[in-house]
């Protein structure tokens, strides 16, 4: 009985091994090539244009037409040009004063789909180098966070954290901590 038992399952064995073996019955021949020649195809259609006009500032009413109308985030009275969003001690949480400096950034990279950006988490000298680093990541993550909510793309925004190695202030004092507290908006080629 045992012997029969084995037997069978040598047989099983040598079918199913006989089965994934694959003989060819015939040279298998490669994919059959098309010979094409270039296409002269349509005459490229010409698009007759009017030339282009320079604004006339008088005719621009509501229009800025100081030296930063060419880029709003270099633009001192702009609120685009205001990049630190600054946070309170040992907190990721962004303050209601920096909401709408995130908003307006927010909305610039709504605009602007081709625009990139890194915002850069700090924190300041207190607390180990490990701790400083996540929470600097959870500054940068929550402000990325606010941005995509207000309608930026994720692919837009990439977060780093910095730790405590790029402080601001040096001094060991309250009033240098809170410069250090922060996430820093960098745009793509600044």
């Amino acid at each position: 009985m045992k012997q029969l038992a084995m037997t069978a399952l040598s047989v099983v064995f040598l079918v199913g091994l006989a089965a994934c073996s694959s003989t060819p019955t015939k040279e298998q021949e490669g994919a059959a090539v098309e010979d094409r020649k270039p296409d002269a195809g349509p005459p490229p259609v010409v698009v007759d244009r009017p030339p282009v006009r320079p604004v006339d500032p008088a005719a621009a009413k509501g229009l800025k037409t100081d030296s930063f109308a060419g880029s709003p985030l270099r633009d001192p009275k702009n609120i685009l040009s205001k990049r630190s969003i600054f946070f309170d001690y040992d907190s990721n949480l962004v303050k209601e004063e920096y909401k709408p400096i995130v908003a307006a950034h927010a909305r610039y990279l709504q605009q602007h789909a081709a625009t990139k950006m890194r915002i850069e988490g700090n924190a300041d000298e207190r607390g180990s180098r490990e701790y400083n680093l996540a929470l600097g990541q959870r500054r940068a993550d929550a402000v990325k966070q606010m941005m995509q909510i207000l309608g930026a793309k994720a692919n837009q925004v990439e977060t780093v954290s910095f730790g405590e190695e790029k402080p601001r202030c040096n001094e060991s004092s309250e009033s240098c901590w809170a410069q250090n507290r922060r996430g820093d908006i960098v745009y793509q080629g600044e």
